[in-house]
């Protein structure tokens, strides 16, 4: 459950916000919604989302002006935004992509294609929630199958140690601290012990080492960890 992608929608109209809403809970992500651009910067504040959807033309803050100061700032640089917007001219399409958005759809838009936009946006920055497979050195992560092995061995994961596993093979030399990790692997409703995130990193490293190797994951002092 705690893997679930979280996609956050920014959009002022309230019959657009939950179409859009219902569609993507339908396709299985978790979804937070923002009905003005203030409300949207604090929802990314509270609870990072993966990817944001995030409407052009709104009263007081544009998507524009949203858009740029997520941009700018190292924490949320890397989450890609989809701009909605009524504007098709190709002077407001460069303009949206030059502000940072990563993706540019003209309304009226076909729900179908936004939502293969959005699997689009997740394969670069979480591909496991797709489904792919993920490699770091000799240890290759099914996804799909649930399925682990490093240098051919097959490994036997716990379901917890497999998505903390798969947390630190999407984003491999990431520093994650332990309410990072408590956040991705637990959920943010869940109330967990920090000390329970050394407890399962020690298990999923006596995983990772059984067959020999080195223990590919790193304490980083002061800090959390990092695979590699």
């Amino acid at each position: 459950m705690a893997q679930q992608p979280h996609v956050l929608v920014v959009e002022d109209e309230a019959a657009q916000r939950e179409v859009l809403a219902y569609n993507l809970e339908a396709e299985g992500f978790r979804v937070t919604r923002a009905e003005n651009g203030e409300d949207g910067l604090i929802c990314v504040e509270e609870d990072t989302p993966d990817v944001i959807i995030l409407d052009w033309m709104m009263p007081h803050l544009s998507g524009i002006e949203v858009c740029r100061r997520l941009k700018v700032k190292p924490e949320t640089r890397g989450i890609p935004v989809i701009m909605l917007s009524a504007r098709s001219e190709e002077v407001d399409k460069v303009r949206g992509l030059e502000t940072g958005a990563d993706d540019y759809v003209v309304k009226p838009y076909s729900v179908s294609e936004l939502m293969a936009r959005v699997r689009t946006q997740l394969r670069r920055v979480r591909p496991a929630t797709v489904g792919q497979i993920l490699t770091y050195d000799d240890i290759v992560l099914d996804a799909e199958t649930h399925r682990v092995t490093r240098d051919e061995n097959p490994l036997k994961l716990g379901p917890t140690e497999f998505r903390l596993l798969t947390t630190f093979m999407e984003k491999p030399g990431r520093v994650w601290s332990r309410d990072m990790l408590l956040d991705r692997v637990w959920g943010r409703d869940i109330y967990v012990d920090t000390r329970t995130v050394d407890v399962h990193v020690g298990r999923l490293r006596k995983v990772l080492t059984q067959h020999g190797g080195e223990d590919p994951v790193r304490t980083v002092r002061g800090a959390g960890y990092a695979l590699g």
